[in-house]
């Protein structure tokens, strides 16, 4: 009895809500019909779509797709976190071509890269997302990262150089076998068939600034197939050698030294270690931020920092490694990791594409299809050969196990995404080792070879 009554109680309650909800909602419909403005503006008098308003729903339902997108599988194969790029793209590219007299969904209407939404959910929600993921790399990595270096820092070295050397390689074949496009197009190119933003800064620095748009064009080419691409080549080159993924995994237990600790004996701010992970990001942006001319003309000329991504990933993995300094712990706990690093993926990807697909309709737009074409393909071949000239050379020169190969692969193709996709196929955080140990040298190279592009072909 007494459990009927409480059902009959619930229902009651949800009635209620339900009935209040309908009223409210022709009080609204009311007030707009009676409204001397008709049309569009009455049905937007009853839905408040600020700015605020647009950029959340965009963000999320731009995640919500794009993990549904990402959880489709087929034959084992997945996208992963990387739908979310795909599903922003499109958003992006829809944004541009929606009327802005259309009532509702008008209010999502995006010219150009300069409107309000396309700058927030661009940049701050990217270089956040960018931030979160990889300082939480930094700490899965830290605590072993130092003594895996020492004793494959050749090997990374030389991985690292081979990757972006093939890569520019191709980039000049291109450049001589189109000299129409010139090397800025192809510099553009080579940063986004690399998914590297600091080579497309770079780039931009040492060009004319009457050829930024060309530069741009080239880097928004090439960098969705540079996502997918390397998200794709981890998932399946496993499945192309029907690997034992249990053995891989052993295989890179065993390369890898582990250290494990007790934090117990010292002292913790909160439980989650937002604290330690707050401060190696502020000395990581710090760090990053340390400017270094590259030519006689000092700061006015082409000049090389870490930038964001370089300077928190180094500085997180000196925390990581350090684990403590006194008395007080440098502890982030593993949940606090794994939640920072999806989520932060997800914000970086969601603005890299969201960004990516209007800026590919207003440079389609200005400089025609055919270009487009070239681009893309030589984009897919810049991303392509260095990863398998990688993987031979990692494999039957280096003899290194498959799972290092991937990881010291996705570094050096700077390749965030992938790294999220190799952890999730290999199931073990251990492959973020090799992935911090090439990332920096092929981030340094990458920089050096967008501006050297320019200023020497």
């Amino acid at each position: 009895m007494e459990n009927q009554n409480k059902k009959s109680l619930k229902w009651l309650w949800i009635t209620i809500a339900l009935v209040a909800v309908a009223l409210l909602g022709v009080w609204c419909a009311i007030n707009a019909i009676n409204n001397p403005k008709t049309g569009k503006e009455g049905v937007v008098n009853v839905f408040n779509f600020s700015t605020t308003f647009v950029l959340f729903v965009s963000a999320f339902l731009i995640i919500a797709l794009g993990y549904l997108l990402g959880g489709i599988d087929i034959k084992g194969v997945t996208l992963g976190t990387a739908g979310v790029f795909l599903v922003a793209i499109l958003f992006g590219f829809i944004c541009t071509i929606i009327p802005e007299d259309i009532p509702l969904l008008g209010a999502f209407n995006m010219k150009d890269t300069s409107e309000t939404v396309v700058k927030y959910l661009s940049s701050p929600l990217q270089n956040i997302g960018l931030i979160l993921f990889v300082g939480s790399v930094g700490f899965i990595a830290g605590p072993n990262f130092f003594k895996d270096l020492a004793k494959n820092f050749k090997t990374y070295i030389v991985l690292g150089v081979v990757i972006i050397l093939s890569g520019t390689l191709v980039a000049i074949i291109c450049t001589l076998l189109t000299p129409d496009y010139g090397p800025e197009f192809w510099s553009g190119v080579l940063s986004g068939a690399l998914t590297s933003t600091p080579g497309f800064s770079a780039a931009v620095d040492a060009a004319d600034p009457a050829l930024k748009s060309i530069i741009t064009l080239g880097h928004a080419i090439a960098y969705p197939f540079g996502v997918i691409g390397v998200v794709l080549f981890v998932q399946l080159l496993p499945k192309i050698l029907k690997v034992d993924m249990d053995k891989e995994r052993e295989l890179l237990k065993a390369d890898a030294k582990h250290e494990e600790r007790d934090y117990s004996k010292y002292f913790a701010c909160e439980p989650f270690g937002f604290m330690p992970f707050g401060l190696a990001i502020i000395a990581g942006l710090l760090l990053g931020s340390i400017t270094i001319p590259l030519s006689a003309q000092g700061y006015n000329g082409p000049c090389f920092s870490l930038g964001t991504t370089g300077g928190v990933l180094i500085m997180c993995l000196v925390f990581g490694h350090l684990g403590h300094i006194g008395k007080l712990s440098l502890e982030v706990t593993e949940y606090t990791k794994k939640v920072l690093r999806e989520f932060g993926l997800a914000l970086f990807l969601l603005g890299a594409g969201f960004e990516g697909g209007v800026a590919l309709v207003e440079q389609i737009r200005e400089f025609g299809g055919a270009i487009v074409a070239w681009g893309f393909a030589g984009g897919a071949v810049m991303t392509i050969v260095p990863m398998v000239v990688a993987f031979f050379m990692a494999k039957y020169l280096m003899k290194l196990p498959l799972l290092n190969t991937l990881g010291s692969t996705t570094g050096g193709m700077t390749s965030t995404p992938a790294l999220g996709t190799l952890i999730q196929v290999s199931k073990t955080e251990d492959v973020a080792s090799a992935y911090a140990s090439t990332y920096p040298i092929a981030l340094v190279l990458v920089v050096l070879a967008c501006q050297l592009m320019i200023t020497l072909l």
